[in-house]
This record gives C-alpha cells, sequence and structure tokens, in this order.
C-alpha cells in the first residue's frame, strides 16, 4: 500500500493543469483554464480547471475533483493506479505502507488489473528478446535496421520480437504464476480443444504495442517477417475488457504533446507511418492502424485539436472509402485538410528519404482542403461525362452538409461555387434535398424503434422537488456547507451583549449554529463533512475545502468541487471589461443571513412534518394530538419573530424578500 507520506508528497507536486492538460485542449480565462468536455458532447466549453484550487469541474457532466480523481475518471485508473500513474510523471519515488493486511487484502486483484498487468510482462518479454536474445537481435533488430530505424525510436515506441517457438511466451507467463484463465482472455495465448497446452497468439513477427492515452500497453500489433508463409502481414490482439481497436488510436501516448503544441493533427494508416515521422522529427501524427476511422478515435483527436490534416499514400487505392472518414471528421466540427504524397511513396518512405523541414514544408504546402481534394478525385474518373461530373459535385455538397457550423458550411458552399461556375442557390436547394433524405431516413428508423415491443419503466419521484419546504431546507443545508468549505477559516468580527465584540471563523459560527438548533442532517453527504470538521476541531485543525479535495469519496469530492468552483466561473468576465462582485466580498453579512434562512426554512419545515403527523393522533392519543397542537404553535411563532428579524434587517439587502 502507498504510504500517507508518498501521497501526501504526490497531491503537494501534481500540477492539475498539467495533467488535465495531456488530455484536454485548455486555454486561459481568467485565473483559470476552459477546455471542451472529455466526458460529453458539446460546442460551447464548459469544462474548467483552477489551478489556484488544483481542481476541475465539467458542468456539462456535474463531474469534479483533483487530478487524481480526473485519472481515475478518463482512464478508469483505480486509486492506487493513479497515484502510481501520476508519481511516474513527477519522477516520485512510491514508499510502501509496510502495515499487515489480510491475506484477502493482498491477493485482491480485479480480472482488469491482471489483465494489464500480463500486458506490461508481455511488454518487457519481447522488448528483452529483441535486445538481448540472438534469434530477436538477428531477425526483429535487423528488421528494424533495415528500416533505417534508430535505437533511441525502436526503445521510444517500446518495439520488440516474438519468438518462433510456439509457445515461448505461453511457458513464460505461466512460470511467472499466471493462470490458463487470464493469459487466455488477454488474447496473448490461445488454448485450442483437446491441446496438450496453449500456444502463443504472436510467433517469429516484430512487435508493435498499442498504449493508452496515458501510455498502459492494451494490445500489440505484430508484423511476420516472412513472405513464403501464408498468414496475414499484421496480426492484431482480439478484443478484451481492457482493449477495444475503435477507441485506441496508435501514437497517441508519444504524440499527445506535440499535437497539442502544434495544434494539428496529422493523421496516417500504419505503424510505421508514425514511427518514421517522429525519427525524422515530426511528432504530431497517429494512426487508426489499418481500421476504418471510429467517432470514438475522432473525440480522443479532439481532445487535444480541432485541426486533421490526413496523409495518404500516392497510389493508395482506398482514396475512395476514406471520404466517410472526412464526413465523420466534418460532423465532429474537425477543420480538414488533406495530402496525396506521389505516387510510390507513403509517409514512411516519404520520411526516411528527406530532412525534416522538407517534409514539413511539402506537408504544409501541398496539403488542400477536403472540397479540393475530393474535387481532384472523383472528376478525374467523371472526365468529361456531365452525369459523372454531377454527381462528384453532389457528393462534394453532401460532405459540406455534414459541417454543423452554419458560417463554415455556407463559406464552403461559396468556396464549390466558385471552383464549378455553379450558383450558390442551386448548391443550397442539392443541400436541402439531401438533408430531406437523411431525415426521411432518420424517420423510418423512428417509426420501427416506435413499433417495437414497449418496454416499460418506473420512474422515480424527485421528492426535493415535490416537498418545496423539504427543497428549501436542503437548499439551505448545503449553502451554510458550502460557506464552511469555501470560507471556513475566514475570522469574522461579532459583538453580543454577553460577549462584547470577540472573533469567531466561519466554521465554528455554523457548526455553533448546527449545534444550538440539534439540527438534523437531512444529506448524507453534509453530516459526512461536518462529522470531519468536528473530527478536525478536537484536534486543533480547521477543516475546510482543500481538506476534502482528496478526500476518497465521490459524493464529497463533488460537493466540495461545487462548493470551490460555482458555476460562474464559467464566464471570463475581465474579458469584456465587466467586474462584478466576487462571490465572498461580503462574507460575515452572507453568513449572519443564510443562518437566519435556514432557521427560518428549518423551522418550516419542521412545522409541515409535525403537521402531517397530527392526522396520526386524532382518534388514538389525545394527550399527543395536544402535545403535537402546541409545538406547531411554538415554532410559528418563532418563525414569525424570524420573519421580523429578517424583514428589517440590513441582510435583507443582499437576499431580497425570501419569506414564503
Amino acid at each position: 500500500m502507498i504510504s500517507k507520506q508518498t501521497i501526501d508528497k504526490i497531491f503537494s507536486t501534481i500540477r492539475v493543469e498539467e495533467i488535465v492538460g495531456e488530455y484536454v485542449q485548455l486555454k486561459r480565462a481568467g485565473s483559470n483554464y476552459k477546455g471542451l468536455s472529455p466526458f460529453h458532447d458539446e460546442k460551447s466549453p464548459s469544462f474548467v480547471v483552477s489551478p489556484s484550487k488544483q481542481i476541475w469541474k465539467d458542468f456539462s457532466t456535474g463531474k469534479g475533483g483533483t487530478a487524481i480523481s480526473f485519472l481515475m475518471e478518463i482512464e478508469n485508473f483505480t486509486y492506487p493506479e493513479a497515484l502510481r500513474h501520476a508519481a511516474k510523471k513527477y519522477g516520485i519515488e512510491i514508499e510502501e505502507d509496510q502495515r499487515e493486511f489480510s491475506e484477502e487484502a493482498k491477493n485482491a486483484q480485479s480480472e482488469r488489473d491482471l489483465l494489464y498487468k500480463i500486458h506490461e510482462v508481455a511488454n518487457d518479454y519481447f522488448q528483452h528478446f529483441l535486445w538481448e536474445v540472438e534469434e530477436g537481435k538477428n531477425i526483429g533488430l535487423a528488421y528494424f535496421k533495415e528500416r533505417e530505424l534508430k535505437d533511441d525510436i525502436i526503445k521510444k515506441f517500446q518495439l520488440g520480437y516474438a519468438p518462433e517457438k510456439k509457445n515461448a511466451f505461453t511457458e513464460y507467463a505461466s512460470e511467472k504464476g499466471y493462470a490458463k484463465e487470464i493469459l487466455e482472455k488477454s488474447g496473448l495465448s490461445i488454448f485450442p480443444e483437446n491441446a496438450p497446452a496453449g500456444i502463443d497468439r504472436f510467433r517469429e513477427r516484430v512487435i508493435f504495442p498499442i498504449h493508452s492515452f496515458s501510455g498502459r500497453v492494451l494490445g500489440f500489433g505484430g508484423r511476420i517477417l516472412r513472405n513464403n508463409v501464408k498468414t496475414a502481414k499484421y496480426l492484431n490482439s482480439p478484443e478484451t475488457e481492457i482493449y477495444h481497436k475503435s477507441n485506441v488510436l496508435y501514437g497517441l501516448n508519444q504524440s499527445k504533446q506535440a499535437i497539442s503544441r502544434k495544434n494539428v493533427c496529422l493523421l496516417v494508416e500504419g505503424y510505421m507511418d508514425v514511427i518514421s515521422l517522429h525519427m525524422s522529427g515530426i511528432e504530431n501524427v497517429v494512426a487508426s492502424s489499418g481500421t476504418s476511422l471510429t467517432t470514438e478515435q475522432i473525440k480522443l483527436i479532439k481532445r487535444l485539436t480541432e485541426n486533421v490534416t490526413i496523409l495518404f499514400d500516392g497510389d493508395n487505392a482506398g482514396i475512395k472509402a476514406s471520404f466517410r472518414s472526412i464526413d465523420m471528421l466534418l460532423a465532429e466540427g474537425m477543420n480538414i485538410r488533406v495530402l496525396l504524397f506521389p505516387e510510390g511513396d507513403d509517409p514512411d518512405s516519404f520520411a526516411r528519404k528527406h530532412p525534416q523541414e522538407y517534409v514539413e514544408k511539402f506537408i504544409e504546402n501541398e496539403a488542400m482542403d477536403f472540397i479540393d481534394f475530393k474535387a481532384e478525385i472523383l472528376l478525374k474518373d467523371a472526365g468529361n461525362d456531365p452525369i459523372k461530373k454531377a454527381e462528384a459535385i453532389r457528393n462534394i455538397v453532401k460532405s459540406v452538409g455534414f459541417v454543423q457550423n452554419a458560417l463554415k458550411k455556407e463559406v464552403y458552399l461559396k468556396e464549390v461555387s466558385n471552383k464549378f461556375g455553379l450558383s450558390e442557390q442551386s448548391l443550397f436547394n442539392e443541400l436541402d434535398i439531401q438533408k430531406q433524405i437523411t431525415q426521411n431516413q432518420h424517420q423510418h428508423v423512428q417509426q420501427q424503434k416506435e413499433h417495437a415491443p414497449v418496454k416499460m419503466e418506473i420512474v422515480p419521484l424527485d421528492n426535493e422537488k415535490g416537498d418545496p419546504f423539504l427543497y428549501d431546507v436542503l437548499f439551505m443545508e448545503s449553502k451554510l456547507v458550502d460557506h464552511m468549505l469555501m470560507f471556513g477559516d475566514i475570522v469574522l468580527k461579532r459583538e453580543d451583549e454577553k460577549n462584547g465584540e470577540y472573533q469567531i471563523t466561519v466554521i465554528e459560527e455554523i457548526l455553533h449554529h448546527f449545534e444550538e438548533e440539534q439540527y438534523i442532517f437531512l444529506l448524507k453527504g453534509n453530516e459526512t463533512i461536518i462529522n470531519q470538521v468536528k473530527e478536525g476541531i478536537q484536534k486543533d485543525e480547521l477543516r475546510s475545502g482543500n481538506f476534502f479535495i482528496s478526500f476518497m469519496d465521490e459524493e464529497i469530492t463533488s460537493k466540495v468541487v461545487d462548493a470551490l468552483l460555482p458555476v460562474d466561473e464559467l464566464e471570463n468576465w475581465g474579458s469584456r471589461n465587466i467586474y462584478p462582485p466576487n462571490y465572498g466580498d461580503n462574507i460575515a453579512e452572507q453568513i449572519k443571513g443564510d443562518v437566519l434562512l435556514h432557521k427560518y426554512r428549518y423551522i418550516d419545515y419542521l412545522i409541515q412534518e409535525t403537521a402531517s403527523e397530527l392526522s396520526k393522533y386524532s382518534t388514538t392519543d389525545e394527550t399527543k394530538y395536544f402535545e403535537l397542537i402546541k409545538k406547531i404553535t411554538l415554532l410559528k411563532q418563532a418563525s414569525m419573530k424570524l420573519s421580523d428579524i429578517i424583514e428589517y434587517s440590513p441582510i435583507k439587502g443582499i437576499y431580497g424578500d425570501r419569506k414564503r
């Protein structure tokens, strides 16, 4: 178990804006950073990172927390995995807590954890074989050297070699204690029926490990080197619990910083295209690894940039099939350019032939927008055939229809109009026709769904909104706890007849109010926070927001982030020369007012709760019935007194007429 000292060191060292910045393209907005949510499709950024508070908040989904909780959310890390990942990034040595734990706790590993671990073991094994074993050096390393790869690039991408022996890795992993079940589920080993033992999936191949965004090995690609073998040239890991090829881009882990820095992503097809471009110094490149581009892959790129340049082989037979990828990129709001290399070249060969500056200038100067690209390809086939030419233009207009931004769409149609000498009106008409066709298709699908068997669902009632008295007291309860989290250690000046002038912290004043009222908390999360605050006071600690930031409870973390990053943090008012008062500028009066309002709302709530009890005792227990009547009378008297205080108090100017 990671020691508390190490955890404290990790939290004090890591920077939330740096960790989140590897996954989300952040832009400065006042004292914060903003970006598009990585968890939810959106056009206007609602994801906020606060460097001063070291927290993030996604207003589109309600999620929020620390750098560690972000890693847990986006990478599906466990808490220890997220800590270890952050420690590795910042060069922090992990100290293990040597306290005794039960054998069950020591051995408790999920299947998912084991899958990650077996892939790490395999990755080390393949690399060791490439560099240290004669077979690997003579075949695998020799191949990479023939492709002119330097040692540092081979190590950067962790390339390896799988030996010829049919069960070499399976035997090795079994000796290390990995069971048949996990070897089979990982896809690294195959266990044929009626066979005495398992065999390796990857044999006599050079190995390309496939990493997650954060650098964990998810699977492998293997290339066979002998031409006389009747088997697939490339072999990939199968789909597993941790590897879904439609959610992964090859090279993204090694390229993400360059993509974000240059604000453009080069999209290629193969492993070697990525590696060769990296070796030439061009690092903002990823590959779809031979699969059709997916929406999930596009969203990975969009975290870092909205600009994509697709690089095609000069003689690629699948260029027309790639039109679907262009439409998908446009639908996701990406800006697209396309480059065709000279015939006979691909990104790999071209990068090895020319120096970095030449390749970069070639990509910059020769890449064309998707309209010119599609026109060049389609009109070449159309020749002088007017029908084919019209069909080509219709195909280009169809792509323009995928553009989400209305202004961009109009600009593109003007470009098509100028290029082909057609009126803009005719192009808009064509766009409307295609839009109608798409809508008809959607309606047909919807009708099929509507005629499908109906599944009955039980919809829970929203009790809070159903009872306005309960809602009001919950709102004020949470607001007071928010004040404790946000301003807990601020010292207030107070005065009364008994003590004269005295000083008290926000935490102490609100806590005194709750205890004086013998208040029973209606929200479990608030009760947990208050209990922690009380425990802190007993230890002479004032536990406010910062204490709870690393609290490993999702409900508590969300509550704290909501308090520390209110919704107005989304607005960068200063950029518009608007400077509203800051939340908390008049905290002394705000606390006084909110304590009074909470008393008032709580009394209203108690009156309603007591009144609901009356019917139970009206005919069965006369004594209890009149006790409740008396209680309601006293509560109403207290409510009226509080109403007068609020009515004539200076705090009314802050809150307005808040009485019912």
